[in-house]
């Protein structure tokens, strides 16, 4: 008995010793790992609290990121409240009467929860589990069915959507599934429930920190922390521009760092512990 316990003892010595093990370190990324966004749809969201920078996934929500896009360009955000925030979860924005109640002229967006996925879709698969594939388009997050389900589909494509990691934009709604159109909220924390329920729209590249500063409440003390300028970046002036890249999710320096944070986190890895790294300059 005393051996058993002394063998069970180093086995979970053994165990405690692999899962703290600290994984091998990769060099730094080269000029090839990184990615320079279309900055068509890269959002510049200056705040109270400092800058975000936003990617859209135009390819994912289409109908979404075009109008928020839209809506940036005529000034619609400037000077928009974060009037609805919530610690853990989410900073909600984009009324035009900084209470959750109003909205832009322009018609509402339909639903873009989920999307047929074909081979061809540029989805960059991280992890396999339980018939699900995690993976990214572009720097947007996202699950869907094994594409070997597609085998048996007429159409050959699966189900695919966004999922809430921190920094995702997602759009905001009524009851109605497609009554989106110009609320939106940025991500404080991983939250999927909200999966195939909401848009998700993009995600900020740049400035989760900022979005975690945001003043909490609902609504919070005034004053309120406010986008106080939202631009596209492709609309900014050159001298004035900042230069954006983020890291590209089919390279192999992002391979080598989703391996480090596997071997890292062990049965613990989640799609929303890979956060991107990007530099704006």
């Amino acid at each position: 008995m005393k051996f058993l316990a002394t063998l069970a003892s180093a086995c979970l010595l053994g165990l405690a010793s692999f899962a703290t093990a600290a994984p091998p370190p990769i060099a730094p990324p080269t000029e090839a790992d990184w990615r320079t966004p279309d900055p068509q749809y890269v959002l510049v969201v200056d705040t109270s609290k400092g800058r975000i920078i936003a990617e859209l996934a135009p390819r994912v929500a289409p109908a979404t990121a075009t109008q928020v896009r839209d809506l940036a360009r005529l000034g619609f955000y400037d000077g928009r409240a974060f009037f609805r925030v919530i610690d853990d979860f989410m900073d909600q924005t984009g009324d035009p009467i900084d209470n959750g109640q109003g909205g832009s002229s322009k018609p509402n967006v339909p639903a873009e929860f989920t999307l047929r996925r074909a081979t061809s879709f540029p989805f960059v698969t991280v992890m396999k589990t339980n018939g699900l594939e995690a993976g990214f388009v572009g720097s947007l997050p996202m699950l869907s069915q094994s594409m070997d389900l597609g085998l048996l589909m007429a159409d050959q494509k699966v189900n695919a959507w966004g999922t809430f990691c921190p920094g995702v934009l997602g759009m905001a709604r009524a009851d109605a599934p497609d009554s989106g159109n110009s609320q939106f909220f940025f991500m404080r924390d991983s939250h999927d429930a909200l999966d195939q329920k909401y848009t998700a729209f993009g995600r900020a590249i740049i400035g989760l920190d900022v979005i975690k500063a945001i003043k909490v409440g609902e609504p919070p003390a005034p004053p309120m922390d406010t986008m106080t300028k939202v631009r596209v970046l492709a609309d900014i002036p050159a001298a004035e521009r900042p230069t954006v890249r983020v890291i590209d999710t089919s390279g192999p320096w992002f391979r080598a760092m989703v391996q480090r944070m596997k071997v890292q986190k062990i049965i613990d890895f989640s799609i929303c512990d890979l956060q991107l790294p990007a530099q704006a300059k």
